[in-house]
């Protein structure tokens, strides 16, 4: 491998090393209240949305593959967590949480909500601020230099609102 040495390699082991650190963190938090990664992020996805949400844009906000998102809901509808409820066209499918679902985000989901707002608010607003403009400009930057090699892998991946732009805080 090449430019191991490189003061921008350090930089990127150091950057993984954080970041698999944080995954591991939610990773154990979703062991401990005995869900999995992905019925844990389906939770905490339908839980933080305001209107209920379609599997298809569901798999778009949290960036998991359909298949690993299907096997996670029909474990979730079966233990009575989500129910899927027919749209207006009655072709589309939302997902809903149950009053069981509720009850199990309220005390999974709003708990972690709760930490990674006291987490951001110990940062500081400025320093939250600086760390998703930075964070921003690595992803488009990642995302436009792995185009020279696979083309389609960053196709489709779309930019989430910047809300802390468009906050009034």
């Amino acid at each position: 491998m090449q430019h191991t040495n490189s003061l921008f390699f350090h930089y990127l082991l150091e950057y993984n090393a954080i970041f698999k650190e944080n995954d591991v963190i939610y990773r154990r938090m979703a062991a401990q209240f005995g869900l999995s990664d992905s019925a844990f992020w389906i939770l905490y996805c339908l839980r933080e949305s305001a209107t209920p949400l379609t599997q298809k844009q569901l798999c778009e906000s949290i960036y998991m593959s359909k298949q690993t998102i299907n096997s996670a809901l029909k474990s979730l509808e079966r233990n009575g967590f989500i129910t899927l409820a027919t749209g207006k066209d009655r072709r589309s499918k939302f997902l809903v949480l149950t009053e069981a679902g509720q009850e199990l985000t309220a005390r999974t989901v709003d708990l972690v909500i709760e930490q990674e707002q006291f987490a951001i608010a110990s940062m500081g607003q400025e320093s939250m601020k600086q760390f998703l403009s930075l964070f921003r400009l690595y992803t488009d930057a990642l995302k436009q230099h792995f185009q020279s090699i696979a083309p389609e892998s960053s196709a489709g991946v779309q930019q989430k609102e910047n809300f802390y732009e468009n906050s009034v805080i």
